[in-house]
């Protein structure tokens, strides 16, 4: 299976956020957002965050999507 991020990107949009507000707003680092850019594995940890930071569940933020 892959992952996807784009729910998380189209939140920022419609939430008018920009994705350095993200980094500062929910405390991930910068290598998280790249591999958040590249659909790679994150931390539950930060998943945690983020969905802390824009007060949604996970599902509103990752996708997996079978092959």
């Amino acid at each position: 299976m892959k992952i996807s991020y784009n729910k998380l990107f189209k939140l920022l949009i419609d939430k008018d956020l920009k994705k350095t507000d993200l980094v500062k707003g929910a405390g991930i680092s910068a290598g998280t957002l790249a591999k958040l850019s590249k659909n790679e594995s994150i931390s539950m940890e930060s998943l945690i965050k983020i969905c802390s930071f824009l007060n949604c569940d996970i599902e509103d933020v990752v996708e997996l999507i079978r092959e």
